[in-house]
């Protein structure tokens, strides 16, 4: 006679491997998951409710706070928003800055993701790999902005202050050293057999349920939707550049695993175009006194109407006149969504942020169901999932 051993186990709140303050609700048949439930709202801080009690200004230095993870990405998503509302266009060196902190933003992003998925599979080492390379863009990110994290560098109407004397140059010289560190992530863990048995086939997400979750990001690029906000609803100056969207075709933890590796270097390839392109050139560049080269473009940081190149300068911010506006921008873990319902004064009436990982923890729970309880945590990590972007 068998008996059926049947068990529910808590996975969190307090977890590491949670990311976070999620509990994962597991019923289990042996080792097997039976079922799963997602229980969220424990770090829930009301970021939304917020903004409607702050004005336009005061809120702004709170948004890096939904993933404090990539701040760059919700502060270009609110300005973008506020900057609709207006119906002003910032300067185009302004753009091009917003456009390399978020790129490097995205690396940094995805290095934490990596470090910390390997540990969450047993695997010390990479963690201070790509903690190594992490570094690097956080002094990168002190020396133009003050801070480490919580940048609160973006403002309404460009940037807060231009790059300061040799920055570009740094940025140049991570880029040329980070491809080479790529290759020794791949050495170190594409081949691995420990790896490749923790994650193949592992967690499948078909295109289908993906798409009925509203997964976006690398999860639903792992999948086979080359969908990706850059290209398909070019926002900034993306639409500068000419650049390919990969995508992964298994849909697995492996093939998530892939997807960011690939975005890494994409994301090089976009700085070292937008380092080549920006208008002015760098710093040096820009503190040659010239008043007109004769060329009348807007874009040029001599003449035409760019006196001020990082920022267009809007005050008194006192009132914006009632409508609404929604922008998008693809971060690190997908579309993040920033809509805004002005009613006339001086501060929103309603703001509402979608956010990847909301999602994220939606689909976990379908995923996790037929596996062993060791692979929660290989899926779970596999998604990316940031719980201040769950319970904002």
């Amino acid at each position: 006679m068998t008996i059926k051993k049947e068990l529910k186990i808590n996975i969190g709140p307090q977890h590491p491997s949670t990311h976070g303050v999620l509990r994962l609700i597991a019923e289990l048949e042996g080792e097997k998951i039976q079922n799963l439930e997602a229980k969220i709202g424990y770090l829930h801080r009301g970021m939304e409710k917020i903004a409607e009690n702050r004005n336009y200004q005061q809120y702004l230095p709170m948004v890096d706070r939904v993933d404090y993870i990539s701040g760059f990405f919700n502060s270009a998503a609110y300005c973008y928003a506020i900057e609709q509302l207006l119906s002003i266009k910032i300067p185009k060196r302004a753009e091009y800055l917003r456009l390399i902190t978020m790129e490097l933003n995205r690396i940094a992003s995805h290095l934490l993701w990596l470090g910390t998925f390997l540990l969450d599979l047993g695997a010390s080492s990479p963690l201070f790999y790509c903690f190594r390379e992490r570094e690097t863009i956080l002094k990168l990110f002190e020396s133009l902005t003050g801070q480490r994290m919580m940048y609160n560098y973006y403002c309404i109407g460009g940037v807060k202050s231009d790059m300061p004397a040799g920055w570009m140059q740094d940025v140049s010289n991570f880029c040329d050293d980070f491809s080479n560190k790529i290759e020794e992530y791949h050495e170190l863990i594409t081949k691995n057999p420990i790896f490749l048995a923790r994650t193949k086939n592992i967690g499948i997400l078909s295109p289908e349920k993906a798409l009925d979750f509203g997964i976006t990001g690398p999860n639903l690029r792992a999948s086979g939707i080359p969908f990706d906000i850059r290209k398909n609803a070019s926002y900034g100056v993306y639409n500068d550049f000419s650049f390919e969207i990969p995508t992964q075709t298994a849909g697995d933890c492996y093939a998530r695993y892939l997807q960011r590796m690939d975005e890494m270097k994409q994301s090089i390839e976009l700085l070292q175009n937008a380092i080549n392109r920006i208008p002015g050139g760098s710093i040096e560049k820009l503190s040659i006194k010239k008043t007109n080269c004769g060329c009348n473009s807007p874009d040029c940081p001599y003449c035409g109407e760019n006196t001020k190149l990082f920022f267009k300068k809007i005050t008194p911010l006192t009132k914006i006149l009632p409508n609404e506006a929604t922008s998008y921008v693809e971060s690190p873990r997908g579309a993040t969504m920033c809509y805004i319902n002005s009613d006339g004064t001086n501060k929103p009436n309603r703001l509402r942020w979608r956010t990847g990982s909301f999602s994220a923890v939606q689909v976990l729970e379908q995923l996790a169901v037929g596996e062993m309880l060791a692979d929660v945590i290989a899926i779970s990590g596999s998604l990316d999932i940031i719980l201040p972007e769950v319970d904002r």
